[in-house]
This record gives structure tokens, sequence and C-alpha cells, in this order.
């Protein structure tokens, strides 16, 4: 019996020290701030991944949390934690790219179908007798869609595939504006 007495308070003892002992798990912190860094300067993960940036950045501060309070198990996880986001962030900024890159690839090409369809519409309606329209207005707005469309090509081609979607859903309410005006006056027209 005397010698549990002696080996429980030499083992709580030793324990103590091992404990005191315990270093920050400084390489795996370095990591995970090395990784959240890179994610941040990912110009798709910002654009397109943000929600996944703000939870590896949590980690990171909870990880630092754990460090501070000496509970380096749990800041060894939370790096760890931290890494995997911030790589699921970079991969999941990639993924967002390409598919906003294929959705303002979609936009350009219907665009354009859009204004040659448009234009034939105008030198359609041109033809029909009695048709009250403004075609010097029209040539000027199919103007304006044209200038727009040549800036959504040049944003297209600066990777800029949210100046592409926003410029285009302006320049395809316009389009439909006209031709909802064109087939008023052709209906207008039949009547009489």
């Amino acid at each position: 019996m005397k010698k549990i007495y002696i080996i429980i308070p030499l083992v709580l003892i030793l324990g103590g020290i091992l404990a005191a002992c315990a270093t920050p798990p400084i390489d795996d912190m370095n990591s995970a701030h090395e990784a959240v860094m890179r994610a941040e300067n990912d110009p798709n993960v910002v654009a397109y991944a943000n929600n996944t940036l703000v939870l590896a950045r949590d980690a990171l501060a909870r990880m630092q949390a754990e460090s501070n309070a000496r509970r380096y198990d749990t800041a060894r996880s939370l790096a760890a934690e931290t890494i995997s986001l911030a790589e699921r962030a970079i991969a999941d900024g990639r993924a967002g790219s390409a598919r906003a890159r294929d959705e303002a690839e979609a936009m350009v090409r219907s665009l354009g179908q859009a204004l040659d369809d448009t234009t034939r519409a105008i030198n359609g309606a041109r033809t029909v007798p009695g048709i009250r329209l403004d075609f010097n207005a029209l040539t000027r707005e199919m103007d304006v869609a044209r200038g727009a469309y040549g800036d959504v090509q040049q944003s297209f081609a600066a990777n800029n595939f949210r100046d592409v979607i926003s410029r285009g859903q302006i320049i395809r309410s316009m389009l439909a504006d006209i031709n909802g005006r064109i087939s008023e006056a052709m209906r207008a027209a039949g009547r009489k």
C-alpha cells in the first residue's frame, strides 16, 4: 500500500512537468497562417468562395486562442482544420470561377444572337406598310446596345465574369424592350 502512495504523487508530478514542458505547435500554426494568406490573396477565393474563407479565418482565430490558453492539442487540431478550410476555399474559388466563366461565355454568345435577331426584327418591321415606329430611335438604341456588347466582350476577355453577367442582363433588357415595341407596332399595323 505504501508503494501506491509514493507512485501516485510521482506520476502526478511527472505529468505536471510534462504538461508544463508542452510546446505550441508552431510549425502547424505557421502552416495554417500561410494557408489562409494564400486563400486571401487568391482573387477567385475572394470573388467566389468568401464564405469558406470566413470559416478558415474563424478556425485560425480559434487556433490562436487555444494556443494562447496552452491547449496545444486543440490548437494543433484547429491548425489542421484551418489548412483544410483554406484549401477548400481555393478549390471552391476555382470551381466558382469556372462556373462564372461558363455562364459569362453563354451570355456573350446569346447576346450576339439576340442582337442579330433584333436587327432582323427591325429590318422586317421596316417593310410593314403603315407601321408606326421611330426607326431612328430604334437605330440609336441598337447602337447603344452594340457598344455595350463590345464592353461585355472586353470584360469577358479580361476575365471579369461578374461584369459580363450584369452588363449582359442590361443589354437583354434593352433588346427585350425594343422587340416588345416592334411586336406591338406590328400588331397595331395588322389591325388596320
